[in-house]
């Protein structure tokens, strides 16, 4: 396993150090500058393959085009970051030699779950949807609506969903767009192209041309107007049947109160067992090298504590501790109810928390409920027999109840919570103590007892 730049084993070995492109990072020199530079040479400065980009004496990667200046971008960050992951970040591995599953109806066959827009399940203004649409609309990307009327120049078109791009929630939007007569394909070699369409018809087109500040839209129905990838599409007047799946279940929902939580679990492609091998396939994604920025999730042999219930139990630890402090501080203030409160959510969260249980045990033996204190203590202790305060006050409040025990004259019960005081910790002196004492009073008890009954036994003998 090769040592990384960030002092970590990486699993991958000499597969992280494959040459980086070149062009690539040059693209990113030439974007953050020199302060970047720096960086990589900090943080990669063990890599050879960065070093192989840096000739001594020449130019490489040192003669940049000028950094370009973001009006208020601060990006000091995210240059840390591409400096630390850089041998991953330009590395040909992710130039995945996996056959990318296409498009072709799959839709219709439920491999994974097709889900309508996250927007229709929250609460998002029309006109910050609007803003989001024209910001991430793309030219070729395709768009289906329902012509609203028709001119001599071409028609109008108000749209009410998307194919492709970033899917989003726009039907009750009002988004226009035109498709020009020069965009319409002719259906015949005599007549208007236009006569061939009515109000109403709903169209699928393409993007063509974008006015984002004018918020302006134009269309195409040629095929020419697709990107590669989508070559295939129809364009032109399609049936309700041909609505994308994520719109059919947009309209299924539209009047119900369904979460997406619901939604997604009722969906057939969501109990699909192949779901994670067809998406990855979809993603052109290998599942023996998986391509991630997390050095761990590149393993394929991971220890215990990256798996989920070694997670869950840290991320539960210090939840619950957050709710201890709150309780402590309430114990602080004399609000004993409410700090109570505060170490039993904390033990719903983490039933072994050694710090809740020493802080509700403590609680406890203020409240004078020393048996219960005493059983905090000891589940404590066994979850963490080196905690000093577990075992502190386990032994203060078991020769706290052996006292009581002692005034109720039940002895031999007292010396059972004093002894088991000193098993805890042999050292503490107030357990020896106080044992002590109890066993010269026993002993006294004890001749007193005898010389009773000697002398009764005497007397019955005369």
């Amino acid at each position: 396993a090769a040592l990384d730049v960030c002092g970590e084993a990486s699993p991958l070995g000499a597969a992280c150090r494959e040459a980086m492109e070149r062009d690539l990072l040059r693209q990113a020199l030439g974007f953050h500058g020199p302060t970047l530079l720096s960086l990589l040479r900090t943080e990669q400065r063990d890599n050879p393959d960065f070093r192989g980009l840096l000739p001594p004496g020449g130019a490489g990667l040192e003669t940049l085009p000028p950094a370009r200046k973001e009006r208020g971008i601060e990006n000091v960050e995210i240059q840390h970051f591409i400096a630390k992951k850089a041998d991953l970040l330009f590395s040909h591995s992710w130039k995945t030699n996996v056959p990318t599953i296409t498009e072709a109806n799959e839709e219709n066959e439920d491999y994974y779950a097709t889900m309508p827009p996250l927007e229709q399940f929250m609460d998002i203004p029309g006109a910050e949807r609007r803003e989001l649409f024209f910001r991430d609309i793309e030219r070729g990307d395709i768009v289906i609506g329902r012509i609203s009327s028709i001119r001599e120049f071409g028609f109008f078109m108000v749209l009410f969903c998307l194919r492709s791009g970033v899917i989003r929630e726009i039907a009750d939007l009002e988004i226009t767009a035109l498709c020009p007569l020069r965009d319409v394909p002719s259906h015949s070699s005599h007549g208007d192209p236009l006569s061939y369409y009515q109000t109403g018809d709903l169209i699928q087109a393409a993007i063509k041309d974008i006015d984002r500040y004018h918020e302006k839209l134009t269309v195409s129905l040629h095929a020419s107007a697709l990107s590669p990838s989508l070559a295939s599409t129809k364009l032109g007047v399609i049936s309700s049947e041909d609505l994308p799946l994520h719109y059919r279940r947009s309209v299924e929902i539209s009047n119900g109160l369904e979460t997406y939580e619901k939604v997604l679990h009722h969906s057939l492609g969501f109990a699909n067992p192949a779901v994670v091998e067809f998406l990855a396939g979809k993603l052109g994604l290998s599942e023996s090298s998986p391509p991630s920025l997390m050095r761990r999730l590149q393993s394929k042999n991971f220890s215990e504590e990256d798996f989920a219930p070694a997670l869950r139990k840290r991320q539960s630890a210090s939840w619950a501790l957050k709710c201890v402090k709150i309780g402590v501080d309430y114990f602080k203030e004399g609000r004993h109810v409410d700090a109570m409160n505060e170490y039993n959510k904390a033990l719903e969260i983490d039933a072994q928390n050694v710090e809740a249980l020493v802080a509700r045990g403590a609680l406890y033996a203020t409240k004078g409920s020393l048996n219960k204190a005493i059983d905090d203590f000891e589940i404590a202790l066994e979850n963490c027999p080196t905690h000093r305060n577990a075992r502190k006050y386990l032994c203060q409040t078991l020769v706290e109840r052996g006292g009581q025990l002692e005034e109720e004259d039940k002895l031999l019960n007292a010396e059972s919570y004093y002894k088991k005081a000193l098993s805890v910790d042999e050292t503490f002196q107030e357990a020896e103590e106080a044992l002590l004492k109890l066993r010269k009073q026993m002993q006294v008890t004890l001749y007193f007892l005898l010389a009773d009954c000697d002398g009764g036994c005497q007397k019955r003998g005369h």
